[in-house]
């Protein structure tokens, strides 16, 4: 058996049927059925459409909204930052780090709440801090920069 000879088993291959060219392709319709605006020629169905029944955006009750311009933050206590610190043993934690670490995601913005104590010296960079976080990390001897 050579590559060059190798053909799919007789009758497993078929040509599909050539719809809607001419009485000879097998009947008028070309597969559309009779009649309504699924056999005319430019018909698109809006999304969303359900066959005239009400369509499920609009049976959901809707309420409030979104605001575009809000900043949303992953929370990370002082406690999740001392117990950091002290499994990899590092004087400053930073965002890459709480990425690499899996506390926070790679997309996300991190504000450092006050829970919890530190027992250690340690410099911290996030996105935000809470006024307790400063006081805390401050009082043990470290320092807070805020990035961008």
């Amino acid at each position: 058996m050579k590559l060059h000879t190798l053909k799919p088993a007789k009758g497993s291959v078929r040509s599909n049927k050539r719809r809607g060219r001419g009485q000879g392709s097998g009947g008028s319709t070309a597969g559309r059925g009779h009649k309504g605006a699924k056999s005319r020629s430019g018909y698109s169905q809006k999304i969303g459409f359900e066959g005239g029944q009400m369509p499920l955006q609009r049976r959901v009750p809707k309420f409030g909204f979104k605001n575009p311009n809000k900043e949303y933050f992953k929370a990370v206590n002082l406690d999740v930052l001392d117990g950091l610190a002290e499994k990899i043993s590092a004087d400053s934690v930073n965002v890459q780090t709480l990425v690499d670490n899996g506390i926070v995601g790679k997309n996300d913005r991190v504000k450092i709440l006050g829970r919890g104590e530190l027992k250690k010296k340690l410099s911290v960079e996030a996105h935000a801090f809470s006024a307790t976080a400063v006081k805390a990390i401050e009082a043990a001897g470290g320092t807070v920069t805020t990035v961008k």
